[in-house]
């Protein structure tokens, strides 16, 4: 028998993380049901920030059970910063730590069948309409998917994609796609220019894994569109949850990592990550699933933005009081207190900007972008002063904040709907 053979297997889930504790559960839902699949194996989860147990945590876990092969799966929808860069930055780092160790990274849940039908029974199921006896088409009615938006382009037009397919399969009278994070339209100004279509029941189906912040923004904004046009019957469909065919789809990407599927065709995303990282392209956020991200507005504000908020709504009152408004560049430093080595070669740059006229240095050896169409007037900034959810205000450069200073009342980290 060789050696791979007799190596003890594991298989780690890695998420994103919250600071929400029901998708905490929600997520541990969905290694309980990938547990029964794999009675004899041990299957552990983790995440990259906000929540417990973090990767590092779980394959610790996975480590001190005897596994020497660990088969690793994102638990992302789609492959953007944090299934192609992240989460493989925390793998190969522990793996390098780790001598004897083998740590197999599979794909993204992305749009497989059972995704498919799993988001359409879920949209069933709020219709009041049996997923396996459904109506011929639903030409009365109009869908809204809604996203998880990011900055990532290809992972906007998956969500896009997926619309479509939704949409031919059940029958709509027509299908749109909004987005509930930095990306445009966002839901609530895409809702209300949807609803000139005339449709009297529209259907808004979030395409998200478990509850969150941004679940939680999205239905403040139907909630409000709805009380404003009572006329229209609007239907709001749960997320996804821990549905049999998502776990059928997790199950699906561990088959491709013990079969082997994961050599053949196109470029997997471990793969990607070490061919980027070597010729210096990679900007990884969550080294150590440690960081909070200041750009990243999945589940509220990050120390930065709580400061920079509290600063910007300070320097908005003393402009209101007959003073000129000037929005002041500050410094600050973190230090987290460990390094990152990856041996690979290559330096990171330590220092890092933002275009907000701030200059941060965490000693992460990574940088963040702004979004380059965060400005976009049916994007993000449409939600300023709306009483849904601040948690992007840290995104916005100053000149976009000055733009919409007469919508920033107070402090919306403690008023606003999603944030209760």
């Amino acid at each position: 028998m060789s050696n791979k053979e007799q190596a003890k297997k594991g298989i780690m889930i890695c998420g994103h993380g919250s600071r929400d504790k029901d998708a905490e559960r929600e997520f541990g839902l969905v290694a309980k049901g990938l547990k029964a699949r794999y009675p004899d194996l041990p299957v552990e989860y983790g995440f990259l920030e906000f929540s417990a147990p973090n990767i590092h945590m779980g394959l610790d876990s996975l480590v001190s059970q005897g596994v020497e092969e660990i088969y690793a799966v994102p638990g992302m929808l789609f492959a953007a910063t944090h299934a192609k860069n992240d989460i493989p930055s925390v793998l190969t780092t522990y793996e390098e730590k780790h001598p004897g160790l083998k740590v197999t990274y599979g794909r993204e849940l992305g749009l497989q069948d059972d995704m498919v039908e799993a988001f359409q029974a879920r949209i069933y199921e709020s219709l009041g309409l049996d997923p396996d006896n459904p109506p011929k088409n639903l030409y009365d009615t109009m869908l809204v998917v809604v996203g998880r938006g990011t900055s990532d382009t290809s992972a906007n037009a998956e969500a896009a994609k997926l619309t479509r397919i939704v949409n031919e399969n059940m029958g709509f009278g027509w299908a749109d796609t909004v987005y509930s994070g930095v990306t445009y339209p966002s839901v609530g100004v895409g809702l209300e220019k949807l609803m000139k279509l005339g449709f009297k029941r529209i259907v808004v189906a979030p395409y998200f894994l478990f509850t969150g912040r941004l679940i939680k923004r999205i239905q403040g904004y139907v909630d409000k569109v709805a009380q404003e046009n009572p006329a229209i019957e609007f239907i709001q469909t749960p997320y996804l949850n821990d549905h049999p065919r998502v776990i059928d789809a997790f199950q699906n990407r561990v088959e491709e990592i013990m079969q082997g599927e994961l050599q053949t065709g196109e470029e997997t995303l471990m793969n990607s990550f070490k061919r980027r990282l070597a010729a210096g392209e990679v900007d990884v956020h969550h080294h150590h699933a440690e960081f909070v991200d200041p750009q990243d507005d999945t589940q509220g504000l990050s120390e930065f933005d709580t400061k920079h908020f509290t600063n910007l709504v300070q320097a908005l009152d003393h402009a209101d009081h007959g003073h000129s408004l000037v929005l002041k560049h500050h410094d600050h430093s973190h230090d987290h207190g460990h390094s990152h080595d990856h041996s690979h070669g290559h330096s990171h740059s330590h220092g890092h900007s933002h275009s907000h006229g701030h200059s941060h240095d965490h000693s992460h050896g990574h940088s963040h972008g702004v979004y380059k169409h965060i400005g976009h007037p049916m994007g993000p900034r449409t939600m300023i002063g709306e009483g849904i959810c601040c948690c992007f205000m840290g995104q916005f450069t100053d000149e976009i904040l000055e733009e919409e200073k007469d919508k920033i009342e107070g402090d919306c980290t403690k008023t606003a709907f999603a944030h209760r």
